[in-house]
């Protein structure tokens, strides 16, 4: 696929989960949010940088310590230095997850855009802190977490747009989409465990793309 829309979807991830608690270290855009998306509680590395890498480490260990998080870096084909996964191996770090970002590179490659609603489901749009707190409800998160997920979507520089699919006042199924130069990326979908393989997931995303 085309390294340069990749690169413009990296970009747009790192703007749509920008959490107020972030800070850049010599390369390093370095993410403490207390909530549970690891992309805003972790280390971007985005540049080589100047420093050495044992100092850039321990400034950040210190960081993570403070705010009583665990160290994490995510991995990408754009991380630089190249070399920093198997710098990272040798000082005994391990993976630990593995994510997968899907891009589908046009709308008009969607099939049945979009369906109709499952019977007896209505679409609401929900804003960002309700949808913080249904989603952390769902997926069984901490009230801090839920509060963390508020707080980032609120300040997001690239506001979203969040729905949810619900009978009879119960939400079903929910999600967001965050648009940016033309790049649209899906967020926090979610189903409620006893309304898992009914397909709403499948209408959750025709109707957000």
């Amino acid at each position: 696929m085309n390294e340069v829309l990749l690169s413009r979807i990296e970009d747009a991830g790192l703007n749509a989960s920008a959490p107020p608690q972030q800070r850049w270290l010599d390369g390093w855009l370095v993410r403490l949010s207390p909530g549970k998306a690891k992309r805003a509680r972790c280390i971007h590395a985005v540049a080589v940088g100047r420093r050495p890498l044992a100092d850039k480490l321990g400034e950040c260990q210190a960081l993570y310590r403070e705010a009583g998080l665990p160290l994490f870096f995510r991995i990408t084909p754009f991380t630089q230095p190249a070399t920093l996964d198997a710098d990272l191996a040798r000082l005994g770090f391990v993976q630990v997850d593995d994510t997968r970002v899907m891009v589908l590179p046009s709308i008009a490659d969607a099939d049945k855009l979009p369906s109709p609603l499952p019977d007896g489901t209505v679409w609401t749009t929900l804003a960002a802190a309700d949808f913080a707190q249904v989603v952390g409800a769902l997926r069984g998160t901490s009230a801090a977490g839920r509060q963390a997920h508020a707080e980032r979507l609120t300040a997001a520089p690239v506001p979203g747009q969040a729905f949810a699919l619900s009978r009879d006042g119960a939400v079903l199924a929910c999600g967001q989409f965050v648009h940016e130069g033309g790049v649209v990326g899906l967020y926090d979908l979610h189903t409620r465990d006893d309304a898992r393989r009914q397909g709403l997931a499948t209408h959750l995303c025709q109707r957000l793309l």
